[in-house]
């Protein structure tokens, strides 16, 4: 038994379940910098370590009637596909092990730096927004939020985005997602955008997964250790996250992500 991928799943289960982000977001880093797993590797185990560690969750908030299902469909309609065209693409290209290892981790380095960057700047470019509506980008902007074609087309939009993203480097579905979905849908609550963002998720990262393992990319041992550590880390976690503030917590984490995005992109 390695008791090492065990503590990697606790502590990331932990974080998940105090902060309701950071599953991709450190899980992949750790395999890269903490346990030199190869990215691609690293990478496919993660999406399928999501998969499982979030459908618990859909269960739950399903009961409690808090996901939309018309969003879930909208950003699957745009995210199935892009991660579809994405692996066929990267097969396609036959890159080099060495070259893929590189486009995923600069990849990754981007995905963790849009990640903080949504986690720390989300209620700041918020109001920054609010006080330049007369503004006619920001007009435009905002009329996306209006019910219509155009609101399902960016929330498809968005859906590929995240596919694209996911499948290169099994983040974004968190954060991110759920930082544009407060925006695009701005009457739901906070427990519905996150219910809704983990409800897509789970259909995203278990598709790109099983991409990844139809090419040899996931370490079925691997998987197995870390969700054998992460179920009782998210039990924990959010018993803990009712006594830690997330005024703390989030910027914390945000700063982590943006630290170890810049060690990806830098090298």
């Amino acid at each position: 038994m390695d008791w090492g991928f065990i503590l990697a799943g606790l502590g990331v289960g932990i974080m998940v379940g105090m902060t309701g982000v950071g599953g991709g977001s450190l899980m992949t880093p750790i395999l890269i910098f903490g346990f030199s797993i190869s990215p691609m590797i690293a990478v496919g185990t993660d999406l399928l370590f999501a998969a499982v560690t979030k459908a618990g969750g859909v269960w739950s908030y399903w009961r409690h009637g808090v996901v939309h299902w018309q969003v879930v469909r909208r950003l699957a309609l745009g995210s199935l596909p892009a991660t579809m065209l994405t692996l066929v693409i990267l097969h396609q290209l036959e890159v080099e092990g060495e070259q893929l290892s590189i486009i995923i981790t600069r990849a990754l380095g981007v995905a963790l730096v849009l990640t903080s960057s949504a986690i720390l700047l989300k209620g700041v470019v918020g109001d920054w927004l609010q006080t330049r509506q007369d503004n006619t980008a920001v007009s435009a902007l905002y009329s996306l939020r209006i019910e219509g074609k155009q609101k399902a087309l960016a929330t498809i939009v968005t859906g590929a985005c995240l596919g694209v993203m996911v499948t290169l480097s099994s983040v974004g579905a968190g954060a991110l997602g759920a930082a544009i979905l407060l925006f695009l849908y701005p009457k739901m609550r906070g427990v519905e955008i996150v219910a809704t963002d983990i409800a897509h998720a789970v259909p995203l990262t278990a598709l790109a997964g099983f991409g990844h393992a139809s090419v040899g990319t996931v370490d079925w041992h691997l998987l197995g250790w870390l969700v054998m550590g992460s179920l009782p880390g998210i039990y924990i976690g959010s018993h803990l996250g009712v006594r830690i503030s997330d005024k703390i917590m989030r910027p914390l984490l945000a700063v982590l992500l943006f630290g170890v995005g810049l060690k990806c992109l830098l090298g």
